[in-house]
């Protein structure tokens, strides 16, 4: 088990060892998931390897790297934070749930660390899939955009799965889209309007689905 420190050898091997064999950064070696947002301002990808991360900050520009997963205690995280911290990113952690209702908190701290963001900028979960495809939906509703186009980035092309427990994100725009688009700026709908236990309680997922995103694609 990773202890988070990095400060000998034996720990970043250990750190290498966590990401690649228990986070499955393994995979993530040869794909990145990674997809344009808002061209030259935001990005999203999977949870990137250092020299990915180096590769991305000289070819976007990068200036600020956004955590979705949260600060964990595992060897990608570790590295990732090291590396941004030797490349000159800013480091941000921005946790979001996939299986859950989207917290009113979480989406309003958000909006206000992205009003104030140094751009460009490159978001991560896991897998690039569910989180990263919630926050790249909230970018487009932040940024002006529709409920319909920030559906768009919650899609099987990022190996999302509308029909199992992560479908509650689709849920959450289509939400917003049936109950207040057109009559409230979506930020006003989640002050005011917006409610996560009727969420929740309305949203059924697939178990057959749940099980393939869970048990055999591990996704957080």
């Amino acid at each position: 088990m990773f202890d988070g420190n990095l400060s000998s050898f034996r720990g970043y091997l250990k750190a290498w060892t966590d990401s690649l064999f228990i986070d499955h950064a393994v995979f993530r070696l040869v794909w990145s998931n990674k997809h344009t947002v808002i061209p030259r301002k935001v990005y999203r990808c999977n949870h990137p390897t250092p020299a990915r991360l180096r590769q991305a900050k000289r070819a976007l520009g990068l200036r600020t790297l956004v955590n979705l997963r949260g600060h964990r205690r595992c060897g990608s995280d570790a590295l990732s934070r090291q590396t941004a911290d030797h490349i000159g990113l800013t480091h941000v952690d921005m946790a979001f749930e996939s299986r859950n209702a989207p917290h009113r908190e979480r989406i309003l701290r958000f909006a206000q660390l992205y009003k104030n963001m140094d751009f460009p900028m490159l978001m991560h979960c896991k897998s690039g899939a569910d989180r990263a495809g919630l926050a790249a939906g909230l970018v487009i509703l932040f940024e002006g955009g529709s409920a319909q186009q920030a559906l768009q980035q919650l899609s099987w092309h990022y190996l999302h799965f509308n029909h199992s427990r992560t479908g509650i994100l689709d849920a959450f725009f289509l939400h917003y889209q049936a109950e207040a688009e057109g009559r409230l700026p979506f930020l006003r709908w989640v002050e005011t309007e917006y409610d996560e236990q009727r969420l929740k309680k309305d949203f059924t997922a697939s178990t057959f689905s749940s099980f393939i995103t869970d048990y055999i694609l591990k996704r957080e």
